[in-house]
Order: C-alpha cells, then sequence, then structure tokens
C-alpha cells in the first residue's frame, strides 16, 4: 500500500512541475454540480463531491455507471447481477436484495426519480456528468443517503439545431448504435431525443448448453423538454424509458467463466420515469421550485440455485429462484429559495426551505422450487420531510451553514406467509458547516452532520424470530477540507478528512441451513452491530499542464471497524475491517493531444483487497486496471480505438461463502463473480 501511495504521489506531482515551465495554457473550465439545491461551481461546495464528466465517459466508452465509478475515491460497488445494482460509499451501502424489503443507504438519482436499490439501470448514454457526494446528505436527501448520493444527469436541450450518431463494435460479439436530435420546438421551447441499443453475448460460456447465457440486451431512450410557460415560470420536463433484457448466468462451481448451469437466470428491467420542475421567478425574495418524479419499474432476476445441470452428480440437487417486482415511486417536492434580494439577517443570510414527499409500492412474487407455493409481498413505503437550510457570511471571508431535515418514516408490510409489519419513526438529520474563502480562489470548511436510515425487518426463509426486526442506523460525519483553483487556475483539487460514527450499525449478514436432501438454503438478513467506525481521506485533481496534455487523479484512504459485533457464524468481529470497504482505491489518468487531430488517454486504477460479507471472511484480491485509448478527429468525425483491463487482470465484483458442490460433500467455501475482462473496442462519433 505505501509503495502505491509514493507512486501516486511522485507521478502526480511530477507530472505536474515538469509540465508547469512549458508554455501558458489557457485554465480549468467551471465545473458546475447539478443535484444541490442551487446550481453551484463545484469548489464552492463545502463537501466532498466528484463529477465523473462526459469526457471520462466516452475516452472510456462507458455505456454503464460500473465502468466509470471507480474514479471516485471510497466508492465501489457489488454486482451479483448482469450489472452493478449497489454501491458503496466510504465502506456503507448495501451488497444484495433477495425477498427482504430494503432501505438504501446510498442513493441513486436518475434524471430526479430515486432508483435506490435498482442502480443497474444507470445507463450513460446520453448523460452530461455524474455526481458523487460522499458523506451523509441528511439535510439533501435523508433516509436513503445515509452515506452519500449517486446523481445522474442527462443533456440538456440546445436552442440550436445539433444532432448525432454514434456506432460502435467490440469484443464478445458486442454492438451498439445510438443518436441523438435537440433543438427549438418554438420562439419558447427546445428539445432533445436520444436513443441506444447495445447487445452482447457477456464474457461467460456454458459449457452444458453450448451457448452464451450472461448475454446483454440494453437499450435507453430518453426525451426532454425545456422552456418558458411564461417570462417568470420555467418547465423543464424529462420522459424517459430504460429497458435491459439480459441473461444472468455468472456463477461456477469452479470459479471460473465455464458455468454448467441447465436453466440459467436472467436480470430483466424495464423502467419508464417521468420528471418536471417549473420554477417561478416572478416574486422579489425567492424563487418558488415544483418538482415531481414518478418512476414505473418491472424487474426480473433469476438463477439457477444449484449452478449445473440434472445428473450432473448423484448427490446433486436441482433448484431455481426467481424474483419479479413491479415498483413504483412517485415524489414531489416544493422548494422556497432566496434571492439576492431575500437574503435575512440584516443581507447576510442565503436559505432555502421546503417540503419533500416520497411515496413507493414494491410489490413482489418469488418462484422458487422448495416453496410449495409462489411467494407475494407488498411493501408501502412513505416518507414526508420538512428541511431548510441557512448560509450566513460571517466576515468577508468566513461563512456559517446550518440545515436540518425532519421525516415521518412509515411503512406497510404483509405477504402470502401471513407476515404484517407497520413500523413508522421520526428521522432527524443535518449539518452546520464552517467555511473560509481565501484570497487565492480557494476554500477550506469544516463540517459536523448527521445522516440516517429508517429500520426494518427480514422476512426471508426460517429465520429466527429475534432476527426478524432491526433498529434504524445513526450517523455522525465529522469532516474538514480544503479544494480550490491552483497554479493560474491551471491546478483544480479538492482533499477532504473524515470520521464517521455510527450507532446501531445496519449488517447484512446471512446463515446457510442444511435441508433433509442435503442442499443448502442460503437465507440473507439484516442485523445491527451495536456500533462502528468509518475514517480516512479522499483526493482528487485535475491538472491542465499545457494546451495538449490534462492529469487528473483520485486517491481514497479508508479504515473501517466494528465495535461490539458477534455474526450469524459466532464469530466476534469486533475491530475487523466492515465488508465493501478496500483500504485504499486510487485513479490516474492522461489526456493528451499527441497531434491537431489525433489524441491520446490512458487510465490506471486499482483497489485494495476487501470482505465480500460481514458473515464470513472470503475476499477480493487487490488488483489494478489499466485502460486506454486512441481517438481521430476530423470535421464532425470522431473515431476511437479502446480499451478496458488491458492487462486481462481477473477481478471481483461479487462474493459468498456457501456449500454448493457435489463433488466436495457440498463444503463450505468461497464463491466469486469475475468483472469484465481485457476489452477492446471502436467507436465512431458523429456529431453537428
Amino acid at each position: 500500500m505505501l509503495r502505491i501511495l509514493v507512486t501516486f504521489f511522485c507521478l502526480y506531482f511530477s507530472f505536474n512541475f515538469s509540465f508547469a515551465q512549458e508554455q501558458e495554457s489557457p485554465g480549468i473550465e467551471e465545473i458546475i454540480v447539478n443535484a444541490d439545491y442551487r446550481l453551484s461551481d463545484l469548489n464552492d461546495i463545502p463537501s466532498s463531491v466528484i463529477v465523473l464528466d462526459e469526457n471520462l465517459i466516452q475516452n472510456r466508452n462507458a455505456q454503464h455507471l460500473e465502468e466509470i465509478l471507480l474514479n471516485a475515491p471510497n466508492v465501489n460497488f457489488s454486482s451479483g447481477s448482469s450489472r452493478a445494482r449497489f454501491f458503496q460509499v466510504r465502506g456503507i451501502g448495501e451488497r444484495g436484495q433477495f425477498s427482504e424489503p430494503l432501505n438504501s443507504s446510498v442513493g441513486v438519482i436518475i434524471d430526479g426519480i430515486d432508483f435506490s436499490g435498482i442502480g443497474n439501470a444507470s445507463m450513460l448514454y446520453d448523460i452530461d456528468q455524474v455526481e458523487v457526494f460522499l458523506g451523509p446528505q441528511g439535510t439533501r436527501y435523508g433516509s436513503n443517503a445515509l452515506a452519500g448520493l449517486i446523481s445522474l444527469q442527462s443533456k440538456a436541450p440546445t436552442k440550436d439545431l445539433s444532432y448525432g450518431l454514434k456506432l460502435e463494435s467490440a469484443d464478445y460479439n458486442s454492438d451498439g448504435l445510438g443518436g441523438y436530435l435537440s433543438g427549438p420546438l418554438s420562439e419558447r421551447f427546445s428539445y432533445r431525443l436520444s436513443a441506444q441499443q447495445i447487445k452482447s453475448d457477456g464474457f461467460n460460456m456454458n459449457r452444458f448448453l453450448n451457448d452464451e447465457t450472461n448475454t446483454r440486451n440494453e437499450r435507453v431512450i430518453r426525451g426532454k423538454i425545456k422552456g418558458k410557460l411564461l417570462d417568470d415560470v420555467e418547465l423543464d420536463l424529462t420522459v424517459s424509458t430504460i429497458k435491459l433484457n439480459n441473461g444472468y448466468d455468472a456463477f461456477s462451481l469452479d470459479n471460473d467463466r465455464n458455468t454448467l448451469s441447465d436453466q440459467p437466470g436472467s436480470d430483466m428491467q424495464d423502467s419508464e420515469l417521468l420528471s418536471a420542475r417549473i420554477t417561478v421567478s416572478r416574486f422579489k425574495n425567492f424563487t418558488f421550485d415544483t418538482l415531481f418524479g414518478y418512476g414505473d419499474s418491472r424487474t426480473e432476476y433469476s438463477y439457477d440455485e444449484d449452478w449445473a445441470y440434472d445428473g450432473f452428480h448423484p448427490w446433486g440437487y436441482s433448484s431455481t429462484d426467481q424474483y419479479n417486482r413491479d415498483r413504483s415511486t412517485g415524489s414531489t417536492e416544493f422548494r422556497f429559495t432566496s434571492s439576492e434580494e431575500g437574503k435575512i439577517l440584516f443581507d447576510t443570510t442565503d436559505w432555502v426551505f421546503g417540503f419533500y414527499y416520497l411515496g413507493q409500492e414494491v410489490n413482489l412474487e418469488r418462484i422458487y422450487t422448495f416453496l410449495s407455493q409462489d411467494f407475494i409481498s407488498r411493501y408501502d413505503t412513505r416518507r414526508l420531510a420538512i428541511y431548510g437550510e441557512t448560509d450566513t457570511q460571517l466576515s468577508n471571508d468566513w461563512n456559517l451553514t446550518v440545515g436540518m431535515r425532519g421525516e415521518r418514516f412509515s411503512a406497510d408490510y404483509h405477504d402470502s406467509s401471513l407476515v404484517n409489519f407497520r413500523p413508522s419513526e421520526n428521522l432527524v438529520g443535518g449539518r452546520v458547516t464552517l467555511t473560509y474563502n481565501t484570497e487565492a480562489n480557494t476554500l477550506i470548511y469544516s463540517t459536523i452532520s448527521k445522516g440516517y436510515k429508517a429500520g426494518g425487518f427480514n422476512i426471508d426463509g426460517t429465520l429466527d424470530r429475534d432476527l426478524r426486526n432491526f433498529d434504524s442506523e445513526g450517523l455522525l460525519n465529522y469532516e474538514i477540507g480544503f479544494k480550490g483553483m491552483l497554479f493560474e487556475n491551471r491546478f483544480q483539487t479538492q482533499i477532504a478528512l473524515f470520521f464517521m460514527d455510527r450507532d446501531d450499525v445496519q449488517i447484512s449478514s446471512s446463515l446457510v441451513r442444511t435441508r433433509d436432501d442435503g442442499s443448502s438454503e442460503f437465507i440473507d438478513y439484516i442485523g445491527n452491530a451495536a456500533a462502528g467506525s468509518n475514517y480516512g481521506l479522499e483526493f482528487s485533481g485535475n491538472f491542465k499542464a499545457t494546451e495538449r496534455v490534462d492529469f487528473y487523479g483520485s486517491l481514497g484512504l479508508l479504515q473501517t471497524r466494528y465495535d461490539d459485533f458477534i455474526n450469524s457464524a459466532g464469530d466476534n468481529l469486533e475491530g475487523r475491517e466492515q465488508a465493501h470497504a478496500p483500504s485504499y482505491q486510487y485513479s490516474l489518468g492522461a489526456n493528451i493531444q499527441l497531434g491537431n487531430n489525433v489524441d491520446f488517454g490512458l487510465n490506471i486504477l486499482g483497489k485494495d483487497s476487501f470482505y465480500f460479507s460481514d458473515s464470513h471472511g472470503v475476499q477480493s484480491n487487490a488488483y489494478h486496471l489499466i485502460n486506454a485509448n486512441l481517438s481521430y478527429s476530423w470535421e464532425n468525425w470522431k473515431a476511437m480505438l479502446w480499451g478496458r483491463n488491458l492487462t486481462d487482470e481477473d477481478y471481483f465484483v461479487r462474493g459468498f461463502y456457501f456449500g454448493n458442490d457435489p463433488r466436495d460433500n457440498y463444503l463450505s467455501k468461497g464463491y466469486t463473480q469475475l468483472g469484465e475482462p481485457a476489452r477492446v473496442g471502436v467507436t465512431i462519433n458523429l456529431d453537428f
């Protein structure tokens, strides 16, 4: 680890100083963050925020959030499906979902709609940028953002006519076609339409069926209208559909890419979303925003539980498991934001005040070999919140921000096993932040913030009664940071030190019980540990060395531990690292213009080993990935040759521990899902 850190900083700062003496170059463009209460410059937000922009998406030829997310420090993801579905920030976040109802620790927002817990919808075509808020968002978003928030914002309509086409071809029989059209709809309104379809055979081979059964077939269509209903009333409307029709055959008894299942599963999602924002600016002292959102998703998650074909072994069993969910989410927010004339306390204080409501209904149908009848459940949640925040200028250099959010969380649950729960509770979050703005266009801040996450209940399998309920979790985050522009606005950087004190930590655990026929019942559930702590450092920076050379990098250091926790296996995990929390994570890249029309990009990223779960000791290996691209531009055309994981390193995106192989008498051992292998492809973009 020390060698990696030394190498990172030596390379980074040697690049800085070696190019600092070259010809003068323009500074870095301003980075605007959309997901805060106001449109804000990245350097003016007193918290740790990472923006993954369009250039990174294009240079990586990224189709999904999982392909760029590791460029954000202290951010991880888990798969267990065809795409990354769950995310972890600073070591906190869910890693999977089976039968149990789920309350998320990391929020995922797509064009204003809550997709927390179904992040496999995070497709990147026509996305302008991804904003990652690290740390609790107890004021901004509440109970679905205990650890952080990931917001995807699609591109806005243009006032002038523009259109484009994207074609790609890559190994593993991968092809894609996308396009967009944008321009004026009338004197008051503009529009944007975009669509993409991508297909791939996937990276595994089913040796029993002699076929690719882990395929990908993904489509996204977006439509946007933006303009003025009246001179002082603006409308921003988004309609999208996201459809994933993917196979799921990811695990093998030999922990390789050759599967033997005779009934391979699927990972399908069909989502429609509608969001609208109406901004009224006719009032002198404030702006009034009304935000509406609705999303409907139908998902199917199924798999061959025995991972083999019938007759594979005399002791073998045959089983499939299928989870069909219909999830609808509706939200309404009324927000009042002060104008320059609306400042209070002797014109020193900006303010925000608002109301928020979210209602969500999830209907589950589970079809499982070992159930006498299909399992059916319904889980309705309601979140009603009131929030406010003030930002007071104490002097020319000092500012104090105080925010608070109160939330009433309630839920109704019932299922075909006659289990009924109606939990409700009041939750409070907020922050106090002190900032110092220097004369050198930099900001120093210190903050104390409180996040929260509602409690819940477990219903999976033959779980004991005392394990059915779990309590809400609270988190106090202490953070100091620095951010700003240096070297004549050529170096944008931010660094944060944080300590998070967790109370009643919600932990995803599992039990394995043996059935009468010798097969294993895998029971996933959530419990509480007494306490835990997560602390570390986050650094990111962009350096424009010359007009032709840009460098960027990030580094996350993380230490986590549990206090007073005994897991489901009876192991005392006092002091052990938390799951999916690597102790280091880094990214280092460069974009170099080799000629007037030729560009080259290189990116190296990696992370330390980490535990897959808190119920066993199986770990992922540390790994380091190399990505590169070479492009040629001519007028409105751009052709790019790209590669990911060029050294073809094996790395893991999910891991379990149980017995599933009859050849060793169902001995418990680790099973892992492999991430993307070496990929190469060609992409052609046409933009007018």
